[in-house]
């Protein structure tokens, strides 16, 4: 089985993604994958739906800038921050960082 694949659909508004591993669950083979773009973007799909779906391409096709890395991935990326809590840095005023 080959290690590259493309999503038909963007997945957090990304579509290329590396297999990792194979695992056995529940007498049933998972795929885990991770997007080659942001290794926080992974999943954990069954073969069936990799390899019999029709949502997953075998290798990486080739698509413009906006079409592989969509306005979904930076929606993404910034409700995770937000999810986080940090949305300001504060630095002290004798700090060495401070550059203000």
């Amino acid at each position: 089985m080959k290690i590259m694949w493309t999503s038909n659909k963007p997945i957090n508004g990304l579509r290329h993604f590396v297999l990792l591993n194979k695992i056995k669950e529940k007498d049933k083979f998972k795929n885990l994958m991770v997007s080659v773009v942001d290794v926080e973007i992974s999943l954990k799909i069954s073969n069936d739906e990799l390899i019999n779906s029709g949502n997953w391409t075998e290798g990486w096709l080739n698509f413009t800038k906006s079409e592989s890395i969509t306005k979904d991935y930076l929606e993404f990326k910034l409700s995770n921050n937000l999810k986080d809590g940090i949305n300001k840095i504060f630095v002290k005023e004798n700090s060495i960082f401070n550059i203000s």
